[in-house]
């Protein structure tokens, strides 16, 4: 039996000076590809959704609208570099009805509009006036569980997760990932003991940013422009894995096995 995969964590040319994948080769790859389906998550917006719906109906692929929001620590009316209104946390939420596209529309205006701060943020308050209808992850190594699992801190893991399985009734996942990097492997038997002690699901996901493997020179160059620096510059911010690719269902599948 062939291996089955949807791609729900992909980020499009959208995700600004981050992604480079175009929407119209996103879905002719898609379909290519055999896949039935196919997330747009672009990061803190919703810019890419209308073009990417239209599209893949248009390629007999069924879209699933979504955003990898960003978090705030603490109010998303905080500002400053305090617990409170420091960085973000990254999280993944998919529309599962009309009411949860509503709803993340919702909440992604209100990050540009209320939690401007770097990033369009939201926090716990607004998501809990805007949960039905969305499924949720725990999203990449930069997610609120994720991070406190990578830093050894048990239970502010399980604070958060008790928080958004209960906000999200039978709609939150544990999200594991594998690029390669040591990050990935120390959190995936973590987050795998923390869904099992928790009773959570898990999802398994490739956080992706553009097409081919070898794109991932193209985004380097992105994130130079994003951080205001050059290739030969040896501090520059860079990705160590260029497994951020749209993988096929059997390349998928093999990492989790």
């Amino acid at each position: 039996m062939a291996a089955e995969f949807v791609h729900l964590h992909l980020h499009s040319q959208y995700s600004l000076l981050d992604g480079t994948t175009r929407i119209a080769d996103l879905v002719k790859r898609v379909a290519e590809l055999g896949m039935p389906a196919v997330a747009l998550t672009d990061h803190g917006n919703m810019f890419g959704a209308v073009k990417f719906y239209q599209a893949a109906r248009k390629a007999g692929v069924k879209p699933i609208v979504g955003c990898e929001v960003y978090v705030a620590p603490g109010s998303r009316h905080d500002r400053g570099n305090g617990a409170a209104g420091g960085r973000a946390f990254h999280m993944l939420l998919l529309a599962q009805s009309a009411a949860g596209y509503n709803n993340l529309c919702q909440l992604v205006t209100a990050g540009f509009t209320e939690g401007m701060y770097y990033f369009p943020r939201v926090d716990r308050e607004i998501l809990s006036r805007h949960a039905e209808g969305l499924i949720c992850t725990s999203a990449c190594l930069r997610g609120e569980v994720n991070e406190a699992l990578l830093r050894g801190d048990r239970k502010a893991a399980r604070e958060a997760a008790g928080f958004y399985k209960e906000l999200f009734p039978g709609r939150f996942y544990l999200e594991i990932q594998d690029h390669g990097l040591e990050e990935d492997r120390r959190l995936i038997p973590e987050a795998i003991s923390l869904a099992r002690e928790m009773d959570l699901p898990l999802v398994a996901t490739n956080d992706v940013h553009y097409l081919d493997r070898g794109d991932h020179s193209a985004q380097a160059v992105l994130i130079c422009i994003q951080t205001g620096k050059t290739l030969n510059d040896p501090n520059r911010l860079t990705i160590k894995s260029p497994e951020y690719y749209l993988k096929s269902a059997s390349i998928s599948a093999a990492l989790f096995r």
